[in-house]
């Protein structure tokens, strides 16, 4: 983790719009001077940025099953309405990851591959299980009570991650956007975990400890596999990152509430 510019506060309002602004397709108004010299001091409010789509996706798929569609149709619209929210942003990196890691022979290969628009056999097949797993557990959740508070939840916690492996690995290329933003410092990691923890313990306290040790599980699988694989991180891997676990919020929260 990089030290803090003790010139910029650790946190400020302003990075929320931001973080919407850069992981979202959404017209939002963000003062790019600002955003610039701040930089990766705004990554604790990636995990907020995630509520956005969160509440774009239940509303769609709430809207499907209030109209009599099967609660599966509702959960493809909802999941359909996230990722163009999103700009199918996070499931690009899946699939660029899926390809490069088991596509390239070195890690110049990979990360060529990685680079390329182009999806393979790899990338494919991470597509249709995320979609797949991620629909089905959808389907469950849009039909409960507690559907809002855990699309919420699980798009907050999913997105911590990034965070994470942005500030415990080093870019594995010296340009690209992630490389661009820089390193979170320690006190900006702490400070989006935090905000996380607490998201959690509001909406849906019972899920904090299954989350914390699955999805800490699957983050810290993810980081050793791009330190082999490609020695450190990049933007694709951030977003695989931030799907692996969706995926499992997602599978976490159903057992809790079916």
């Amino acid at each position: 983790m990089t030290k803090r510019d003790s010139s910029q506060p650790i946190l400020h309002l302003a990075d929320i719009p931001a973080a919407i602004g850069l992981l979202t397709r959404l017209p939002i108004r963000v003062d790019l001077t600002q955003a610039t010299q701040r930089a990766s001091l705004s990554a604790w409010a990636w995990p907020l940025a995630g509520v956005v789509p969160a509440v774009i996706g239940w509303g769609l798929g709430c809207a499907a099953i209030s109209a009599g569609l099967s609660p599966l149709f509702a959960a493809c619209l909802a999941l359909l309405g996230q990722i163009m929210v999103t700009g199918a942003l996070h499931e690009d990196g899946l699939a660029d990851v899926a390809d490069g890691f088991w596509g390239g022979y070195d890690r110049p290969r990979r990360l060529e591959i990685m680079k390329d628009s182009r999806i393979g056999a790899y990338g494919v097949i991470a597509l249709i299980l995320s979609l797949g797993l991620r629909a089905s557990a959808l389907s469950v959740l849009l039909a409960t009570s507690s559907g809002l508070p855990a699309l919420i939840v699980i798009a907050i916690s999913s997105r911590l991650p990034m965070v994470l492996l942005m500030a415990a690995i080093p870019n594995a290329r010296g340009h690209g956007l992630a490389s661009q933003v820089g390193r979170p410092p320690a006190a900006t990691a702490w400070l989006a975990s935090g905000i996380s923890a607490l998201a959690v313990l509001i909406l849906m306290p019972s899920a904090l400890p299954a989350l914390l040790v699955f999805t800490g599980l699957g983050t810290l699988a993810l980081t050793a596999l791009a330190k082999a694989k490609i020695g450190g991180q990049t933007g694709d891997v951030l977003g695989a990152s931030q799907q692996i676990a969706e995926i499992i919020g997602l599978a976490v929260i159903v057992s809790l509430v079916a």
